[in-house]
């Protein structure tokens, strides 16, 4: 049986919005995820800011296009991620949802909706192609702008526990 991420068409047309377009990873966009990847600020609740020296080295020169990863773009230029990523079967509460949301934005977009604004046209476009899917996002409960972000999206609390060393929230979403 395949699972929800692999029963959609991919990659779709890119998505526009009112000021962004998702679409997939180009080589134009390496610069800016090294930049997003290494920042300290982005890494925070994420484990850390990865070393650039070692993204130099390892991320290829054209980024890797895979089923459900976006790259979110503001006048031509790479701003962030939108990610929707088949969950494990292993995962906490995984029979929520096969599916889960994830986001980074570079620091200097935040505080200017992009990041509502991307995730909301991904959640609509996987509404689209997988009609009745949920999709669950977990952050840790200290990330309080994420948390915030989610249920502008929609996103309800199922659960919270702990793992990675922190409490982690985990949010669902169902499409209306």
């Amino acid at each position: 049986m395949k699972s929800e991420l692999q029963s959609v068409a991919w990659p779709p047309d890119p998505i526009k919005t009112e000021r962004l377009v998702l679409r997939e990873p180009e080589a134009r966009d390496r610069t800016a995820l090294i930049e997003l990847l290494a920042s300290p600020e982005v890494g925070t609740y994420i484990g850390g800011a990865q070393p650039r020296d070692l993204l130099e080295e390892k991320l290829p020169q054209v980024p890797r296009r895979r089923t459900g990863l976006f790259v979110v773009e503001l006048d031509g230029v790479m701003i962030g991620t939108v990610t929707l990523d088949q969950r494990d079967a292993d995962e906490v509460r995984a029979d929520l949802a096969e599916v889960e949301l994830g986001y980074l934005f570079l620091p200097s977009s935040w505080g200017h909706g992009y990041a509502t604004e991307a995730c909301a046209a991904a959640l609509a476009w996987f509404a689209a192609a997988r009609p009745g899917t949920p999709v669950v996002l977990t952050t840790q409960t200290a990330n309080t702008a994420s948390m915030r972000l989610a249920t502008k999206l929609g996103f309800t609390e199922v659960d919270r526990y702990e793992a990675w060393g922190a409490e982690q929230w985990l949010a669902l979403w169902t499409p209306r």
